[in-house]
């Protein structure tokens, strides 16, 4: 998963939730792997793994249901709820603030706990194990 406007709450291990248009098929227990940028990458240029994490709760709900909490939780504690609608609609193309996102909260894992043989979904639901090739196959 691309984490590129948020990487520096990632590497700081602040950042605990996300909001996604899609990654509907995530279930409670997938690991995903953290990265700086997924698609979109120049022939050769590699791909950059922050983090592995555990994903701990996986739900739809409207993008401006989002409280306090969960702005800090996404790394922003200094904006508002309303704000941070606004943020994520500006680099959403199409997104409302009434619209359904899949609301991601997941844990940090050390090295050596992550599971390589557990697989990792991609946005399109099929799997890949973290072992196997980038780890991540779907773009964010």
């Amino acid at each position: 998963m691309a984490v590129s406007l948020t990487e520096p709450q990632v590497r700081d291990r602040v950042k605990t939730v996300t909001r996604r248009a899609g990654w509907r098929m995530l279930r409670v227990g997938d690991q995903l792997t953290l990265c700086r940028k997924v698609m979109g990458r120049r022939r050769g240029e590699p791909l950059e793994r922050i983090a592995t994490v555990e994903i701990i709760s996986v739900r739809r709900e409207p993008l401006d249901a989002i409280t306090a909490a969960d702005v800090a939780a996404e790394g922003f504690p200094h904006l508002t709820p309303g704000q941070f609608v606004a943020f994520f609609c500006g680099t959403h193309r199409g997104c409302q603030p009434g619209t359904d996102v899949t609301r991601i909260e997941w844990r940090y894992l050390d090295h050596g706990e992550a599971n390589e043989s557990r697989p990792t979904r991609d946005r399109a639901g099929s799997t890949a194990a973290l072992a196997d090739g980038d780890g991540v196959k779907g773009p964010v």
